[in-house]
């Protein structure tokens, strides 16, 4: 173990870590060596410096070794999971589009926490209905062979997560540890829509993603959402291709940024969440989901643009799911 007063010592004077420093470091807080003062002395280094690409290699490689692992027994999921921390506190888009997603009939392992940066993550929105969360193998293949979608919830699968997350809490702020989320799903599924809040982020992803094996989609609004907000163009870097969209290159209408605010409590983001499962959110509401979970279809299906679009509407206007929904929170409560 490396004392945490020459690691911040060593990244306070301009150097970096090689990728196997990041991964002990990142295995000794999974461990539990380091105190809460000493953790969030080295979590606000990186909130003044760039994450380099060993750096957040390092990281991630550490939390899948300590991680435990799932075997949901599907040849193919997906994880529909944004970093966070784009300081824009709109409704649960990700989370709503997963179980669109799940209600066009792919097959879908959502990794999540509760919120941090915002008032609402999907962790917290789902207990409010009553989710249960589990680690438990057997319960999450039952969510998933019966609904389609199991969730994740990433402290019962991460300790470093765990240890970190009192931090995390009392910070309030992005962390790397909103980067490392969307790669580190306990269940490692084969493919995977990443939301990011910026572009160097994206670039990093992009750059991370394309040593890998996955089919992966990773998504950055221009205007800083970690998601196709339809506020203005967005930048789309997949294992295929790199590629910026406007609403109008895709069909829709440019909406504005007030259209897809969350609710100020969770009370309120579970009253928006729930009328757009029912499909009785606004128009700007309803479209941002189906695109988000069209975009998920897209990586899932290969299929094009158009198609996914129309599942992802049949999903909700069917009722799929708002029923894969309500299904994983029964299955849920049986532990």
């Amino acid at each position: 173990m490396t004392e945490m007063r020459h690691i911040i010592n060593h990244l306070t004077s301009q150097k970096t870590l090689s990728s196997g420093e990041a991964r002990q470091i990142l295995s000794d807080i999974a461990e539990g060596i380091y105190s809460e003062i000493e953790m969030a002395s080295f979590l606000t280094v990186y909130l003044m410096r760039s994450i380099t690409v060993e750096e957040l290699s390092g990281f991630r490689d550490a939390l899948l070794e300590h991680c435990l692992r799932i075997d949901l027994q599907q040849e193919t999921t997906i994880d529909l999971c944004g970093t966070g921390g784009d300081g824009k506190d709109t409704f649960n888009i990700s989370t709503l589009a997963s179980f669109v997603t799940a209600g066009a009939g792919a097959k879908v392992s959502k990794h999540g926490n509760y919120g941090v940066s915002s008032s609402c993550g999907s962790s917290n929105i789902l207990e409010h209905f009553g989710y249960k969360f589990t680690s438990n193998q057997e319960n999450l293949r039952e969510q998933i062979g019966e609904t389609g979608i199991c969730f994740l919830h990433a402290p019962l699968f991460n300790p470093a997560m765990k240890n970190v997350a009192p931090v995390r809490k009392s910070l309030r702020v992005k962390t790397f540890f909103n980067m490392l989320g969307p790669m580190v799903n306990p269940a490692f599924p084969q493919k995977q829509l990443v939301g990011v809040f910026s572009l160097d982020l994206a670039r990093l992803y992009g750059y991370i993603y394309q040593q890998s094996s996955k089919d992966f989609n990773i998504l950055h609004s221009l205007d800083g959402y970690d998601e196709i907000s339809l506020t203005g163009a967005f930048k789309s870097i997949s294992n295929k291709s790199e590629d910026i969209f406007t609403p109008e290159d895709l069909g829709l209408k440019t909406i504005k940024p007030e259209e897809i605010a969350g609710g100020q409590t969770i009370e309120d983001s579970a009253r928006i969440f729930q009328s757009i499962l029912k499909g009785e959110g606004t128009e700007a509401q309803q479209t941002v989901v189906e695109t988000n979970a069209a975009f998920a279809l897209k990586t899932y299906y290969d299929n094009e643009f158009v198609e996914c679009q129309a599942m992802a509407k049949e999903s909700i206007e069917s009722g799929k799911a708002l029923a894969s929904f309500n299904k994983m929170v029964e299955i849920s409560q049986k532990i």
